[in-house]
């Protein structure tokens, strides 16, 4: 049985640098994560795992809700808000929902 995925990648790199790049590159969708693999090895051949970026929160403003009303109104797509906002689109439906406003096809 043959698994794939962040389990087998770090399972193997154990094995070593040669080997885990061999077993990737068989497969097709693979070669991109080889490559970038290849790079995350260091001098000694040992894995280095990449950190995980540090989530950032910034509050709601009280313009930002102001805005997000006016957009609501003006029946602007989740995408363009997401965009003018620099917010993700699952912020903008959170605080929506919790405002008791609609957005996307719910309005």
């Amino acid at each position: 049985m043959r698994t794939r995925g962040p389990f087998r990648v770090l399972a193997d790199a154990a094995r070593g640098r040669a080997q885990v790049l061999r077993s990737l590159r068989k497969c097709a969708a693979c070669t991109r994560r080889a490559v970038l693999l290849d790079r995350a090895f260091n001098i000694k051949g040992a894995l280095i795992l990449a950190r995980k970026k540090k989530v950032i929160r910034r509050e709601w403003t009280k313009a930002d809700i102001k805005e997000l009303k006016a957009h609501s109104r003006a029946r602007t797509p989740v995408v363009k808000m997401s965009k003018a906002t620099k917010r993700t689109i699952g912020a903008l439906r959170q605080k929506a929902l919790h405002l008791g406003i609609g957005l996307g096809h719910q309005r």
